[in-house]
């Protein structure tokens, strides 16, 4: 951490803003010193980056990094309220950037607008304190924990899934458990659904990213005992927390480099450029002027009904995908094919590519369409809602 006695004094405003603060004898002039010199790196200004970054700021936190490449959509502001209204089709960092000093202009704001990657996750990590998770993908969570691991950074994590949420600090010290003692193998790609396809309850991440900024001023200023070694699980619907001892792994190896976090968690991933190779895909447009041009097409729509029930694409029929996997849909879905061209899609393209592959083996020949209903807003049909 910055040597707080290499910080100005605080301001008389300072001292005005931070009152409560000051008032508190655990963490006084001292503790609040410590947060002005501090640095902490936020990956991404989503569902949990929006209240870290909004507490962390009105407590006082020196400066301030946001990692995220995206641009705010409709469909985020249930949950990501760092950003309003008129900050949709804006890139997020930004977004953030204007609203965190609106709220306390003594911070500083570091905008990253690009995602984190193996190539800038040592330099981007390396200039700041302190890492806090705001990711919703596992690649992410390795990468950021590999590099914390190398750098000696302290990595505060959380993770929501529709109404559950979990928070801990790895790498607090040389003997605190890492994200590998937690999650020691990716699990399977599909075992776990996006907070797209699964949902998430709004107030869940706002709950989790409240106990992460606690956690972090928490390890900044020595208050307390952090969550180090131990996982919080929060239950929102029976609104029960439970506590999981967390342990390092014994004689787990050095983590000595970084490596491709997608195709770690991903093992099957195709090569980039290779996908074509595997399943017949069309594009939306493509697909707009074949349903234009005839009728004897059948559209499926792969997706779970939840997700139908927020947006279609006109003409679609719901066969969910564990519906085809499992077989159940295929006879069903061969007596609507009869005679006719099948098209599959679902949210982005790659439930539909799996369920082209699977019809594909049973005899039915499918072309999937790539970007799903996703696409499909974007390029064809702006009325549809994204999500």
């Amino acid at each position: 951490m910055t040597d707080p006695r290499s910080v100005p004094e605080l301001s008389s405003q300072e001292r005005g803003r931070y009152a409560r603060h000051l008032t508190l004898p655990e963490l006084g002039l001292a503790g609040q010193r410590r947060l002005k010199a501090a640095s902490v790196l936020c990956i991404g200004a989503g569902g949990l980056g929006s209240p870290l970054l909004l507490y962390l700021a009105a407590a006082g936190i020196g400066r301030l990094g946001i990692v995220d490449d995206d641009r705010v959509d409709l469909s985020n502001l249930q949950r990501q309220v760092i950003h309003g209204q008129a900050a949709v089709g804006e890139c997020k960092t930004s977004s953030a950037r204007r609203r965190i000093l609106d709220l306390n202009d003594h911070c500083v704001v570091d905008e990253h607008p690009c995602r984190l990657t193996a190539e800038n996750a040592l330099s981007l990590i390396g200039a700041y304190d302190l890492v806090v998770d705001g990711s919703d993908n596992f690649p992410t969570r390795y990468l950021i924990s590999d590099a914390c691991v190398m750098l000696g950074r302290p990595f505060v994590y959380g993770s929501v899934q529709r109404f559950e949420g979990q928070v801990t600090v790895f790498n607090q010290g040389p003997l605190s458990p890492d994200y590998r003692d937690l999650v020691p193998q990716p699990p399977p790609r599909d075992l776990v659904p996006s907070c797209a396809e699964g949902g998430v309850m709004g107030v869940m991440p706002g709950l989790i990213g409240l106990l992460q900024a606690t956690e972090v001023i928490k390890v900044i200023t020595g208050l307390g005992e952090t969550l180090d070694g131990r996982l919080l699980l929060v239950d929102s619907l029976s609104m029960r927390f439970r506590e999981l001892r967390l342990e390092r792994r014994p004689h787990r190896p050095a983590i000595e480099q970084l490596v491709d976090y997608e195709q770690f968690c991903n093992p099957e991933r195709p090569v980039e450029g290779e996908e074509s190779k595997i399943v017949n895909s069309i594009s939306v447009r493509e697909l707009k002027a074949l349903l234009e041009e005839r009728a004897d097409l059948l559209l499926l729509d792969v997706r779970q009904q939840a997700e139908a029930d927020v947006a279609v694409i006109q003409g679609s029929q719901l066969f969910p995908l564990a519906s085809i996997e499992s077989g159940d849909a295929i006879e069903a879905i061969r007596s609507l094919a009869s005679g006719r061209v099948v098209y599959v899609h679902c949210k982005l393209g790659g439930r539909s590519a799996k369920a082209v592959d699977h019809l594909t083996r049973s005899g039915i020949q499918a072309v999937n369409v790539t970007g799903g209903i996703d696409a499909w807003s974007q390029e064809v049909d702006a009325s549809v809602p994204r999500y």
